[in-house]
């Protein structure tokens, strides 16, 4: 055995390996930082003629000296090569020196490798199997975990048969801290990290997954949407300035219908259908899990179709909203909600919020209709986005009690 820091080789007769003749296979055990690779010797023993204390062969004769000369021989070989990568490399794996030994090809890859081969196919399959925003999120994803990567390790990139258990602590840690990003999201980016891991895995580049045993939490978050009262000072305010009030007209929208940015962005006049029951609907499907979000109507929302029927930029786009970006709405929403004397963080998900809570479910429509209409598989989804405010409770309770007062048969 030679050892070098934490570098050490083992010759062992593997006895369970045995043939016909009763003769033992040979192997080599490299172990560096605790990880270990087997190199097959191409040499059987007998077993009475094996020691295991010093790794050779007992006694005298031809075949003794030519197996201990071959043991030498192997032995100074591997340390030969791993003295070779102490030298022109920054990390020295087991399963390297293996490769070297053997002459196989060394196909170690890379963690963001992986990342831009994932992410390369997410690209060619939009349209198909995934949205835009998915492949936005991986790329996100990406950058921070390369920037992790120069943070800690000062690299640029990093070889997955280095991952620890330590790096998705410390990425989660460096996202909370460095980034300021909250926990959830950290959660979600942790998520897909994981899912590249176990494409590694799955595809043999990688044992196993180092960061399997990382349990990605979520914390209780309180959704605001806005008040009735909020909602009606949002619809008489009068704008001069067009931009905002084109804004404001595209969030009262999604107040009424539910829709989120992505697809009320998307709606053409396609979408807007006469129902059975002969009301007006919106009918699509939910960009981001192409679950079906058919909607009946408001008159508020018809309005502000008609509204824009004839607007140039809707002509343009065969669009029934003029929407803009997602980035610029939020920053325009905040000036509207300034303008309008609303504190809350005015943001185009928040429209979704109160169609839930205050258009819908305040006004007494079951949660199974808010459900669909969202386009939900799961009342428990609905349920997150839908809670049951106060008031909505403190009124239930006072009709109740004015029942109880009135009905003498109780």
């Amino acid at each position: 055995m030679k050892n070098s820091n934490s570098f050490s080789i083992l010759i062992w007769a593997n006895k369970a390996k045995s043939d016909v003749n009763g003769l033992i296979p040979l192997y080599a055990r490299v172990t560096v930082m605790g990880k270990r690779a087997e190199i097959s010797l191409k040499k059987k023993v007998n077993p009475q003629k094996w020691d295991a204390k010093t790794g050779f062969m007992k006694g005298s004769g031809n075949e003794v000296r030519t197996v201990n000369n071959h043991i030498h021989q192997v032995s100074e070989e591997i340390f030969r090569i791993y003295s070779e990568l102490q030298k022109n490399s920054d990390y020295i794996s087991a399963e390297e020196i293996k490769n070297k030994f053997t002459g196989v090809p060394d196909e170690r890859r890379t963690l963001l490798q992986v990342f831009d081969d994932h992410n390369k196919d997410i690209e060619r399959l939009i349209g198909k199997d995934y949205v835009k925003a998915t492949l936005t999120k991986y790329k996100t994803i990406r950058g921070k975990v390369a920037e992790f990567i120069h943070h800690k390790y000062k690299k640029n990139d990093i070889y997955l048969d280095t991952l620890e258990y330590g790096f998705v602590t410390g990425f989660e840690k460096y996202l909370k801290i460095e980034c300021n990003i909250n926990h959830n999201t950290v959660m979600a980016y942790i998520k897909r990290l994981k899912r590249i891991v176990s494409i590694a895995v799955d595809n043999h580049w990688l044992e196993s997954n180092p960061f399997a045993a990382f349990k990605c939490t979520t914390r209780k978050v309180e959704r605001e949407e806005l008040t009735e009262d909020e909602v009606k000072r949002l619809a008489e305010k009068t704008f001069t300035v067009k931009r905002l009030e084109e804004v404001r007209d595209c969030f009262l929208f999604s107040c009424y219908t539910g829709y989120a940015f992505i697809d009320a962005s998307k709606l053409s006049l396609a979408n807007i259908v006469a129902g059975k029951d002969g009301e007006m609907w919106v009918k699509t499907s939910r960009t981001k899990t192409e679950i079906a979000a058919n909607v009946p109507l408001l008159p508020q929302a018809i309005d502000i179709i008609r509204k824009y029927k004839n607007h140039e930029e809707c002509i343009y786009s065969g669009r029934i909203l003029p929407m803009k970006s997602n980035q610029k709405m939020n920053a325009y929403l905040k000036e509207i909600a300034d303008l309008c004397g609303i504190s809350k963080n005015l943001t185009t998900h928040m429209a979704r919020h109160t169609f839930a809570t205050t258009i819908t479910l305040g006004n007494g429509v079951p949660i199974e209709s808010v459900s669909r209409m969202l386009g939900h598989t799961k009342i428990t989804t609905t349920q997150i986005y839908a809670r049951v405010r106060e008031q909505k409770v403190s009124t239930d309770m006072k009709a109740l009690r004015s029942k109880l007062v009135n009905d003498t048969s109780v």
